[in-house]
């Protein structure tokens, strides 16, 4: 574990040194390393690192602040050590049994990590699937993973105690399941419950900026936000919490900002992976999703043991679900748990951003033996 979280160090220092030199390089740029808050429209007050504070005021204010984890909301919690995403990266051992809260994409990942360490690992979920927003045969799929893993899944399972336990480090947890109290014992707590954004020491309301009910900061389209002057990026604006959702507000700034152009976030395509193993890409609608809309829909199924590559690498696992639109033959979404699963994903995606109907990808001539080729097949399964 030390030379694990060596490398982990090496790595972030390495991605943020990189960016931090590009900025502090940068003509025209001052970095300034402190607390920002509104002081007024356009205007900020930074308090800064060294105990000193800076008045600023700007004809263009972007906020980039960024969200954190959140803290669950269970007795006692505050009485026990917690994990969070970031913290869990920095332990120097395996846990013994690690407790996770939560059943989206950080819970499953460390969950899975942390299982093939060597820990014991329990993930206490309050819904009744894994990842809400997926199909229910695909969070299943996805369940069953875990579980052949060695992790052990409870499902509308809901934490409502936390405490320490006997000895050294121990935790116990109190959990409402189905079938009663449970009490588990861990040595170490993760909650990945979700995310709250960074805005309740930034005070953007002094600022004229409108924030919905959980704190996030509300932009349109274009990001501009409530405050003439004012836009905001990435994960404070309550969107979907990845990277490259942030990179591409970034796109969207510059180009409207700087090019003189018209950019927004109308129509674009999010995909994003759960980098367990096999991976879950997603993308587009989901059946359920696509039904619920009132679209005629096609849904095309296929098992990874029906793909020579995935027998080959030994890894048959999962399985490829793509929705096409039944009048267009256009394809709405897919959701591909399996060997490089988020490579596949984005096949499929570059297919929609082209509006490639999938007979294309039915009939077309890929290499053998990829990955790429189980499209043939896949496309061929198309239900009626």
């Amino acid at each position: 574990m030390p030379a694990v979280r060596r490398r982990k160090r090496e790595m972030v220092a390495s991605f943020r040194g990189g960016s931090e030199r590009r900025i502090e390089q940068a003509d025209g740029v001052e970095l300034l390393r402190g607390e920002a808050t509104f002081a007024g429209p356009k205007a900020v007050t930074v308090h800064l690192d060294d105990g000193d504070s800076r008045q600023l005021t700007a004809d263009f204010v972007l906020i980039n602040t960024g969200a954190r984890p959140a803290v669950p909301a269970v007795d006692g919690v505050e009485d026990v050590p917690v994990l969070d995403s970031t913290s869990i990266m920095e332990l120097d051992a395996v846990p013994e049994h690690l407790l996770v809260l939560g059943g989206g994409y950080v819970a499953l990942e460390f969950a899975q990590l942390f299982c093939r360490f060597g820990s014991r690992v329990t993930i206490v979920q309050r819904g009744a699937q894994l990842l809400g927003r997926e199909d229910a045969d695909v969070a299943e799929a996805v369940a069953d993973v875990l579980r052949e893993d060695g992790v052990e899944v409870l499902l509308q399972t809901e934490a409502v105690r936390a405490q320490p336990g006997e000895g050294a480090g121990a935790i116990q947890l109190t959990a409402r399941t189905p079938d009663g109290e449970r009490t588990l014992t861990g040595s170490h707590l993760l909650a990945a419950t979700g995310r709250t954004p960074n805005t309740d020491r930034l005070d953007p309301v002094a600022g004229g900026v409108a924030i919905d009910g959980r704190g996030y900061i509300t932009v349109n389209d274009r990001l501009e936000t409530s405050a003439p002057g004012v836009y905001a990026m990435g994960d404070v604006t309550g969107g979907p919490a990845f990277t490259h959702v942030s990179y591409d507000d970034y796109r969207i700034l510059r180009a409207s900002l700087v090019e003189g152009g018209q950019a927004t976030r109308t129509g674009r395509i999010v995909p994003y992976v759960v980098f367990t193993d096999p991976q879950l890409g997603r993308v587009g609608l989901s059946e359920r999703e696509a039904r619920e809309q009132g679209r005629a829909v096609r849904v095309a199924r296929m098992p990874m043991v029906n793909v020579a590559r995935a027998l080959e690498t030994d890894e048959p696992r999962g399985f490829m679900k793509a929705v096409v639109d039944d009048e267009s033959d256009q394809i709405l979404g897919c959701a591909i748990l399996g060997l490089e699963g988020g490579e596949l994903m984005a096949m499929l995606q570059i297919a929609m951003m082209g509006q490639v109907p999938y007979t294309a990808l039915r009939d077309g001539v890929f290499a053998h033996p990829t990955l790429a080729e189980s499209f043939n097949n896949l496309f061929a399964s198309l239900d009626g």
